[in-house]
């Protein structure tokens, strides 16, 4: 591991094609067999994060939580910046939650980017209708006019949200942490800006009181904690403006990580977050933008305002 970049070979062709049959056993759901080829590469390879990274994901397919628990703490320990994501499939294991590192996220939608839209037509997602009827149901609510004079659009991805707002906002910025996903959203022509940036470290550097809309497509769903980010988004919204996201969430209490690596957040946990922030909650409703495996994902709707 470099620079926080994945290093796809071990340097090793012996190595490289013990981890490639593993793959392959594992894809034919022989996961037993994988762990033990892999065992066998680390061994000859010790300095490999992605070769141990794949003897946990082959452990714990195996019903070995403890093996699987080692390989990914070794990956981790080889992959300072965490790119491969072993700090959340430590706490998966663990029944712990765990922030993602930007490594992670980077490295995870730069290789997702150009098959990103298809991804999410396939999965039915519909979150930029459902952020654009809850923003006016909010307006009509407000008793105000259903457009915005400044707005920012966090973890925009490709912008198939802003492109559903953009004839609604005067000046639209937006922010994701993949370079890649950027240049997508910059293809849409319908941003003022762009920035490849983490979401509340976009935030902070920004003046206070600034815009009267920030909004995020599921993009908070990649965030354990929501405190930072509502606090942030509070702070550059001027008195009035308005915030609107979908989120996942589930039916128990505070933050779960969910089997796919993303958080769903409960519906009293966010409510008190953005009390917290100095957010009055204007929507609150459970809503699926997407879903797996033929499911509906649960969500919810948040749109809060600044009252001052």
């Amino acid at each position: 591991m470099a620079d926080g970049r994945l290093i796809l070979s071990s340097g090793d062709p012996t190595v490289d094609r013990r981890i490639d049959w593993a793959r392959a056993l594992m894809e034919e759901g022989n996961a037993a067999d994988a762990a033990e080829l892999l065992a066998e590469a680390v061994a000859r390879a010790g300095h490999y994060a992605p070769g141990w990274f794949l003897l946990g994901e082959a452990r714990e397919a195996a019903g070995d939580a403890p093996g699987a628990g080692e390989a990914f703490a070794q990956a981790r320990a080889l992959d300072p910046a965490d790119t491969l994501g072993a700090t959340l499939r430590l706490a998966r294991l663990e029944g712990e939650v765990a922030g993602m590192s930007p490594a992670y996220v980077r490295a995870l939608f730069d290789q997702y980017a150009d098959r990103f839209d298809a991804a999410l037509a396939r999965l039915d997602y519909r979150g930029p209708e459902v952020i654009e009827a809850g923003l006016a149901q909010a307006c009509e609510r407000l008793a105000r006019p259903f457009a915005f004079a400044h707005g920012l659009d966090l973890g925009c991805g490709t912008g198939l949200v802003g492109a559903r707002l953009v004839d609604r906002i005067g000046t639209m910025e937006g922010v994701d942490l993949s370079p890649n996903m950027v240049a997508h959203a910059r293809r849409r022509k319908v941003y003022d800006a762009l920035a490849a940036d983490e979401m509340v470290a976009f935030l902070t550097a920004r003046p206070a009181r600034e815009v009267d809309l920030i909004f995020a497509g599921d993009a908070f769903c990649y965030l354990d904690d929501l405190g930072p980010i509502l606090g942030e988004s509070r702070r550059v919204l001027e008195p009035g403006g308005l915030l609107a996201f979908t989120t996942e969430t589930h039916g128990g209490e505070g933050v779960l990580l969910r089997d796919t690596l993303r958080f769903a957040h409960a519906a009293d946990y966010v409510r008190a977050e953005l009390v917290a922030a100095g957010l009055a909650p204007l929507t609150l409703d459970p809503v699926s933008v997407r879903k797996e495996k033929e499911q509906p994902v649960a969500g919810l709707l948040v749109v809060a305002l600044r009252e001052g």
